[in-house]
């Protein structure tokens, strides 16, 4: 895991802004950097060590290519000897080198070889092409910044900020989709001309111009196997994945919650040492579950619980190694589990990934939760929809707008929080306002014969898992100089998990349902049974005591709220909550978050 930086074109001062570049990120990789600078491009790359410890400094070079990569290779011994086999020859033992001569062999198509989490910059010294690549599902990031005459790239958006040619605006063109979602679909952010290059895609750069390409979709096939043969093929899948993750020159810990998917990882991957939080309200606390288990296999859990104070003072850090505002409050919970991992271990596994592979989330039981009402046809409850729409929203109108619309016109995601009529009347200026179709975009297109819980998870796999799930995962860890391996986020466990029927993903009973038989085989407690907490925090509550109610009264009078919204509501709204006459606490912490991001990275008040 690393920190990569880069541009063109390059002047006579590329070495020092390259170091700022990097040393802005240097929490990615405090053991190492490296150069590289030629009369076309600038590549710097700060370093933490995990395989081949000696030998895997980067810049690496191979005949006339560079490359500076950030992630883990998982099948590089594969690989590399099949590589060997047609003659090619190896200078070091790390997974990085494998990126070089795969390229050597394969030129673009080197990245449908890779399994793991990547993203990287490769550059051609002779035809001055720069090859850049991220891994299939977006576990590491990758961002650019393109005007017309500067190409930038960094492993996080503040590694830009260094650049003399780099203008720091805020793109207010994306706050609506923010304030719908929870955070900004797509490629574009909320800095004007960032964008990240999105998962499952490469772009070339070469004489300023961008070429963008897709090399991988997320596709979901129909074998219908019975329940026991697919319990089986997780059961193996999983415990591949497992101990490709575990290949590493250093030790590996683990997170752990109280819920299946950790558990499950734990329990098959016996790491020595894991690391749980919680709170001191109980309904928020998951330590003693993960005691339990970690007792019962006989390793290490090292606890922490996370004070109202310790929360708030940290949020503003937090925001600065996030990039982009985040109101998801889960996010606090994994910085400070990660700063407890980061006193013993370099490298820990967690569980993102198995919600979205194998049905995971409430809102994929949708058409069960219909029941008898899902059965009338489609043409008369679109038609009973179509006249709530002009209703008052009172008990029952939502469910039956939702059960009269296709997927494809309303679903923006398993944690929606404005709608678009809230959008509307918040926001000062409407004349940007995104509608569905502009939001969705072609996330649906190769879904289109798809179930609807198919399509569901599509659209999060292409939008909430990569922008809230793994980027949180990724920044909280680098924040401390850990890396994140997410098993179950890997090609090889989508492709046995694409085959799953929907009843073998949600019942009206469960949610990942023969994913819970199988890791039944290895869990040696009950927690394949439980439901995800999934990292809560108590603020629904904190926000109506004295101290954060003042701290978000204060966020939402600030100038860059009282420009952009209507201040008064969201004050009336704050009130409401602290009075108990409305719950708003997630639409209010969502426009506090942003407040927040907004004075960390525009009004110079926080220094990192």
């Amino acid at each position: 895991m690393c920190g990569i930086v880069g541009f063109a074109p390059v002047n006579e001062n590329a070495s020092q802004i390259l170091k700022k570049m990097m040393d802005r990120i240097a929490h990615r990789g405090p053991d190492g950097e490296g150069q590289f600078i030629d009369d076309y491009v600038a590549l710097g790359h700060r370093r933490l060590s995990i395989i081949d410890l000696a030998g895997g400094q980067q810049p690496m070079k191979s005949d006339h290519l560079v490359v500076v990569f950030n992630g883990e290779i998982y099948n590089y011994l594969e690989l590399k000897k099949d590589l060997e086999a047609k003659g090619h020859v190896f200078q070091t033992h790390s997974d990085t080198e494998v990126i070089l001569h795969g390229f050597q062999e394969y030129r673009y198509d080197v990245v449908n070889y890779l399994r793991g989490m990547f993203a990287f910059a490769l550059y051609d010294t002779e035809t001055h092409e720069l090859f850049c690549a991220r891994d299939h599902f977006g576990i590491k990031p990758f961002y650019y910044y393109d005007d017309p005459a500067h190409f930038l790239f960094a492993s996080e958006i503040k590694g830009f900020l260094d650049h003399p040619d780099f203008k720091k605006e805020l793109n207010t063109e994306v706050l609506d989709i923010y304030l719908k979602m929870n955070y900004v679909a797509g490629e574009k952010t909320f800095f004007k001309n960032v964008k990240q290059l999105l998962p499952g895609h490469y772009l070339i750069y070469k004489d300023q111009k961008i070429q963008i390409k897709r090399y991988y979709h997320i596709e979901f096939e129909d074998q219908y196997k019975t329940d026991q043969e697919m319990i089986q093929a997780i059961d193996q899948i999983m415990k591949d994945s497992i101990q490709h993750h575990l290949i590493a020159d250093v030790e590996v810990g683990s997170f752990l919650s109280s819920g299946i998917d950790s558990s499950y990882l734990v329990s098959l991957a016996r790491p020595q040492h894991t690391y749980t939080v919680g709170y001191n309200d109980e309904r928020y606390n998951e330590i003693n579950y993960a005691k339990d288990l970690t007792q019962q296999l006989g390793i290490e859990n090292k606890s922490k619980i996370i004070t109202k104070e310790e929360y708030l003072e940290v949020l503003p850090k937090i925001m600065y190694h996030l990039d982009e505002p985040t109101a998801d409050p889960a996010a606090v919970a994994l910085y400070f589990v990660s700063q407890l991992a980061s006193q013993d271990v370099k490298v820990v596994l967690s569980g993102e990934g198995a919600d979205e592979f194998f049905g995971g989330y409430n809102t994929y039981r949708g058409d069960i939760d219909s029941g008898l009402y899902g059965k009338i046809p489609f043409f008369i409850r679109h038609a009973i929809a179509s006249i709530c729409k002009h209703l008052p929203t009172f008990k029952g109108i939502p469910f039956l707008i939702r059960n009269g619309e296709r997927i494809e016109d309303y679903y923006v995601g398993v944690n929606p929080v404005f709608s678009d009529n809230d959008c509307k009347h918040l926001l000062k200026d409407t004349s940007h306002l995104h509608s569905h179709k502009d939001i969705v975009g072609n996330v649906f297109d190769r879904v289109q014969k798809a179930t609807n819980i198919q399509k569901r998870q599509a659209f999060d796999l292409q939008t909430w898992f990569i922008k809230d799930i793994l980027q949180k995962g990724d920044k909280m860890t680098m924040a401390h100089s850990i890396e994140s391996r997410v098993p179950f986020t890997d090609k090889e466990v989508f492709q046995v998990a694409s085959q799953l029927k929907d009843n073998q993903k949600v019942t009206k009973e469960n949610t990942k349902v023969l994913l819970r038989q199988a890791a039944k085989k290895v869990i040696p407690n009950e927690a394949y049974k439980k439901k995800k907490l999934g990292f809560p925090v108590p603020l629904r509550e904190w926000m109506r005591e004295d101290d954060l109610y003042q701290k978000v009264y204060d966020g939402l009078q600030t100038p860059i709220i009282k420009q952009l919204f209507d201040d008064q509501k969201l004050l009336s709204m704050l009130e409401d909550h602290k009075n108990h006459k409305h719950d708003y606490y997630k639409k209010i912490w969502t426009v506090y978050c942003f407040s927040l991001w907004h004075q960390v990275f525009f009004a110079e008040e926080y220094e990192h």
